[in-house]
């Protein structure tokens, strides 16, 4: 798959400049929150970006990991953050969605925040979240660290 088709960031087009390393990295974690949090409060919204940056902060704390070290690459993980998994209905919404919609303009701010470090952290270090609704396998026998809005956040798993 092309860096293009993985990653909206990086389109080039004629009438679109480059965006930089930072802008990219604020495009793809915005449009991470708007697919797996857009229907939630911005304290939501902030929990799923802070599950995101902690685990960046973890992997370049041990020098690497299998998720990535870098917010694209822990987003965009395979079968991680599912609105980026290519069967997932939300992949669409998350590559068309622009910057005129109020909701991912709310995702754009809370992906900056994030990005400059000035974004606390609601989920007390979690590095993983599942909404309410599912049970999966990995948080079998664990308690939530904590539960916001819709979605529950572990922090003992990795």
């Amino acid at each position: 798959m092309s860096e293009q088709a993985t990653n909206p960031a990086a389109r080039n087009t004629d009438h679109t400049p480059q965006l930089s390393q930072v802008d990219q990295d604020i495009d793809v974690l915005a449009r991470t929150i708007y697919g797996e949090a857009r229907g939630e409060p911005v304290r939501g919204k902030e929990a799923v970006a802070a599950v995101i940056m902690n685990r960046v902060r973890l992997a370049r704390r041990r020098g690497g990991y299998w998720w990535g070290d870098s917010i694209q690459s822990v987003c965009q993980k395979p079968w991680q953050f599912s609105c980026w998994n290519d069967n997932d209905p939300n992949r669409k919404k998350i590559l068309a969605v622009t910057r005129e919609n109020s909701v991912f303009k709310t995702c754009l701010r809370v992906a900056r925040r994030a990005v400059r470090g000035a974004l606390k952290d609601p989920t007390r270090g979690s590095t993983h979240y599942h909404t309410l609704n599912v049970d999966p396998p990995w948080s079998s026998g664990r308690a939530p660290t904590v539960i916001i809005g819709r979605h529950q956040f572990f922090n003992d798993i990795e």
